[in-house]
């Protein structure tokens, strides 16, 4: 997997085809697991970071031996070698720089790219159940924020490693120079660390709530969004953005708080090292002046504790960051752990081979194989069980002819029952692209479903036809041709057993009684189930099956039911004149309902 650190060939390797099975168990789990799948690189990472970080300290000693041996000496030969030498260290400093650098991003840009392969392909994996589960605003938020903390924090296992390295070759060396220099540095490194750690936990903690506080109201913020032509329409606009007010200014003072913290952290971060070079600085020039040390050790001592204020600042950020990594990875395996709702079992059977009726056995309803049958029902939620039942996004005792629909492959139903809701996502894009779910569609195919759906109007009044480019969740066109673009991609899409709710419910009367009769006409010989209380729709199912609470009561033509449940008429025509013209006529069946229906 690993092809060395040319950034050149990087970007064949991401995405990954495979991304591999996280260890979602616990955040630091998580994060190990990040530094396994690349453990080359990581190795490469902490070989060039400890190597720089070492090679700092070369300069101060071969300074030193400048001054001892050429300047103090009066030795010009050896004054122009270490001037050489350093010369040549300086660059191979550079060098493993810009190796330990870019190395590194390797490292977190892999990091990143897994985080949200991951991601995405078990939020796919979850599919129906995920908006249960988790907001828009909190993957948004995970996107925004913590997957590039997550990232930053694997800096730990090269320049991390490499500060410890230098640390310990900086004490080795003032060792030599003299022991009290080096149990000032062995000591004030640590005493460093306990200095700002408590400021840091308390940070990390005021900005855990923060994050979440943002989290929470980034979610309120695409909800909003999302249903502002609903608030504007039941005039709830204003208490929304009230709301959402007062929540962002609550949220504006915890963010001056760790704001306020942050810069603490970062004001000792820079000055504490200053300090304490300050300080070994003065205890050396003590000793140069007493002749305890020469004045190349004095350079020498200088230059070392310098070069540690690199390892001094990664440990600082880097018990910074590591927090901050594990909170933000804590949300990626919360994410992960979610299962969805509905599972293939260990032992899969295969579909019918023929057309088969769909049962349910726990409302009785029973929908003919390559017929079109309505589904009626006074209180949505009744229905919107049964026909996640029949779609599979439940565990029931649903059958599929003699076949149990929980024992056929979860891929194998999803490519042979369609569940279309009215107001499942349109994507940004093209017309075309948003409506074909193949790219095998022809022009004959998609013209065909445009005309079922009765929305040749929507094409020809853009400008560029099936190329011109919708937004997401196609929000700038109305309600009614939002409808029928879902409804040509659910005919495009051609599945065996079609589940339409609601299709036609923000349509007027003239165009939804054309998109009834075309789409019996598209849908001819194949298994369609439709959820309405529309008599238009009703008129043209071959079965219309009424339910009560959850279980079928009757079934038969809309004119029997018309005739024989007077609860069922009440309900479809929805307080129209009860000594209206029989309605199970046709002709008098449609001029009723244009007249009579209040939508």
């Amino acid at each position: 997997m690993t092809e060395g650190p040319d950034p050149r060939t990087y970007p064949r390797s991401v995405p990954h085809a495979d991304p591999g099975a996280p260890d979602h168990r616990g955040p630091a789990r998580y994060l190990w697991w990040l530094v396994r799948t690349q453990r080359e690189r990581v190795a490469l990472g902490a070989l060039w970071g400890s190597s720089w970080m070492c090679a700092l300290m070369l300069p101060p000693h071969i300074m030193s031996q400048a001054i001892d041996r050429g300047l103090h000496a009066g030795d010009r030969g050896q004054l122009v070698l270490w001037i050489s030498v350093l010369l040549v260290v300086g660059a191979a400093v550079a060098v493993l720089g810009i190796l330990r650098h870019r190395t590194m991003t390797l490292i977190r840009t892999d990091a990143a790219y897994r985080t949200v392969q991951v991601v995405v392909r078990h939020v796919t994996h979850l599919g129906a159940a995920l908006p249960g589960k988790v907001s828009a605003g909190e993957l948004a938020h995970l996107q925004a924020g913590d997957i590039g903390r997550i990232a930053q924090t694997l800096t730990v296992t090269g320049p991390g490693v490499g500060a410890v390295i230098a640390y310990a070759v900086a004490t080795v060396l003032l060792f030599r120079i003299s022991a009290l220099l080096a149990l000032v540095v062995l000591l004030g490194v640590p005493l460093l660390a306990v200095t700002i750690g408590p400021l840091l936990e308390k940070l990390h903690g005021v900005e855990g709530t923060y994050r979440e506080k943002q989290g929470e109201l980034t979610a309120q913020a695409v909800d909003m969004v999302t249903g502002l032509s609903v608030l504007n329409g039941i005039g709830g606009k204003p208490m929304f953005a009230r709301r959402y007010r007062e929540r962002s200014q609550a949220l504006l003072t915890d963010g001056y708080r760790v704001a306020s913290l942050t810069s603490w952290v970062q004001s000792l971060g820079a000055c504490l090292p200053v300090i304490f070079l300050a300080l070994v600085t003065w205890i050396a020039a003590r000793m140069a002046a007493s002749g305890a040390i020469t004045v190349g050790e004095l350079v020498a001592v200088y230059g070392y504790v310098a070069a540690l204020l690199a390892p001094v600042t990664f440990f600082i950020e880097g018990a910074d960051d590591l927090p901050r990594g594990l909170v933000s990875a804590r949300r990626v395996t919360d994410i992960l752990a979610m299962r969805p709702d509905v599972e293939d079992g260990r032992t899969l059977v295969p579909r019918p081979n023929g057309p088969a009726d769909l049962r349910d056995p726990a409302s009785g309803l029973v929908v003919p194989a390559g017929r079109t049958t309505a589904l009626v029902s006074a209180r949505p939620d009744e229905t919107r069980a049964v026909v996640e039942r029949l779609g599979r996004y439940t565990d029931s005792d649903v059958t599929w002819g003699d076949v149990p629909l929980a024992g056929i492959g979860l891929a194998e139903v999803r490519r042979h029952i369609l569940l279309a809701d009215n107001d499942t996502y349109l994507f940004g894009g093209s017309v075309r692209a948003a409506v074909s779910v193949r790219d095998s569609h022809s022009e004959e195919d998609i013209g065909r479903a445009i005309r079922a759906a009765v929305a040749e109007d929507i094409v020809e009044s853009l400008p560029d036809g099936l190329e011109s480019r919708l937004r997401n969740r196609a929000l700038h066109v109305s309600g009614g041709q939002r409808q029928r673009l879902r409804l040509v991609r659910a005919l495009l899409a051609d599945p065996e057993i079609l589940l339409l709710v609601e299709p036609t419910s923000a349509l007027d009367a003239h165009t939804e009684a054309t998109v009834a009769s075309r789409v019996k006409a598209a849908r001819q010989g194949r298994t369609t189930l439709v959820v309405s209380t529309s008599p238009l729709l009703l008129g043209h199912a071959d079965q219309v099956s009424y339910l009560v609470n959850g279980q079928v009561v009757a079934t038969g033509t809309h004119g029997e039911l018309l005739a024989r449940q007077s609860d069922y008429r009440a309900l479809v025509f929805r307080g129209t004149d009860e000594n209206a013209p029989d309605e199970s006529e046709p002709s008098v069946r449609a001029a009723g309902t244009q007249e009579g229906i209040s939508r």
